[in-house]
């Protein structure tokens, strides 16, 4: 059946042809002259005919061919997602209505390869480009389109209930602060504010380090899931799962920056170099590690503290002691007491994203001085 109608369209598509080509080429023959061949009302019904004949001659070379083609056309826009389709079309028409908005300047030109080649080039590369930019940027324009349906469905609830506060952003967690676990205790105590977003290509990465052949990172990564299956079972919090992804990045890091610029959220990470990432492109970032020193206990310069003191530092004479926090304090001339229980007097703190570390030396040195 399909033979048959491609066969049909391309006589169809032959006699058109013939129709409006035929009878100048007839004009052009010198030897015909006046004849009644070139007759305006007999030549183009012959071209009609003669065209319709050569492209059904041409059909019995080319038809296992273009049905072929049609049926792997049909194959793949059955295969392929609905949303890729609709932002497909949707940036192909985009395209093509720019396109034929700058060639009509173009076909005013009196120069015949430029006003009708010209044309044809800008409108095929504009349909190519806008079909490329929907397809491929389907995963944002879905984002956006349903991130403000969900932003203006609460509005509306805010609105009805005579309340109008400003809704927090959406929190999105990578995969450090999921395995890290602290997470879940954070939202537990409600210190975490809006809806908490999982991201398709964390619980994939979440889920390739649970199936490790190492044994810790498959320890860390079950953690992880169990972490995630209490925050979504257990705790007063709301957890979406995002299920876009963004095809053309690779690294996950860069896909969490993506998504939050896009939906304007707000990244939850342990991860430094992700925190410094997330500073450098203007994107929000809460770092657990942050959070975590800034409720320890406050130790300042000349303050004394009692430690037992474990090892040896890097450095020479160097002794290592660390708080119940299991923030590290540097001892120095702390080498000779490891394995003993002294006290040391503050001498600077340093902190940091990454954590915090406390330098000190031994009291007894102190009043020997």
């Amino acid at each position: 059946m399909l033979k048959k109608v491609v066969q049909l369209f391309i006589i169809i598509a032959g006699g058109t042809a013939g129709y409006l080509y035929i009878p100048e080429i007839i004009k052009l023959i010198s030897f015909i002259g006046d004849s009644w061949l070139s007759s305006e009302y007999v030549a183009p019904y012959i071209g009609l005919v003669l065209g319709a004949i050569i492209f059904y001659l041409l059909t019995f070379w080319l038809i296992d061919y273009i049905v072929h083609f049609v049926k792997w056309l049909e194959d793949t826009l059955l295969k392929a997602p609905v949303t890729d389709l609709f932002f497909g079309s949707l940036g192909l028409i985009v395209g093509l209505v720019i396109a034929y908005i700058i060639n009509q300047p173009i076909q005013d030109i009196q120069i015949t390869v430029v006003s009708q080649v010209v044309p044809l080039f800008v409108m095929i590369l504009l349909g190519y480009l806008g079909f490329q930019v929907g397809f491929k940027r389907r995963d944002e324009f879905l984002s956006v389109l349903t991130i403000a349906r969900k932003d203006k469905d609460r509005k509306n609830e805010r609105v009805e209930s005579n309340e109008q506060p400003l809704l927090p952003k959406a929190k999105i967690l990578d995969t450090s602060v999921i395995i890290d676990g602290r997470i879940a205790d954070i939202c537990q105590t409600s210190f975490l504010e809006g809806t908490v977003l999982i991201p398709q290509f964390v619980l994939e990465e979440l889920q390739h380090i649970a199936d490790s052949s190492d044994a810790l990172k498959r320890n860390r990564g079950r953690r992880g899931l169990d972490v995630l299956n209490r925050m979504q079972k257990d705790l007063p919090v709301n957890v979406e799962i995002y299920d876009g992804d963004f095809e053309e990045i690779q690294e996950v890091d860069s896909k969490l920056v993506k998504l939050a610029k896009v939906i304007d959220g707000i990244v939850v990470t342990n991860d430094f170099n992700l925190n410094k990432v997330c500073e450098f492109q203007n994107v929000q970032v809460l770092n657990i590690n942050d959070l975590a020193n800034a409720v320890k206990p406050v130790v300042l310069p000349g303050e004394e503290l009692t430690v037992q003191v474990i090892k040896d530092g890097k450095e020479q004479n160097q002794g290592v002691a660390y708080l119940d926090d299991g923030t590290m304090i540097v001892v120095e001339e702390g080498k000779d007491y490891i394995g003993k229980t002294i006290e040391v007097l503050i001498t600077s703190v340093l902190q940091t994203s990454a954590g915090r570390m406390i330098f000190a030396k031994p009291k007894l040195l102190e009043k020997a001085l």
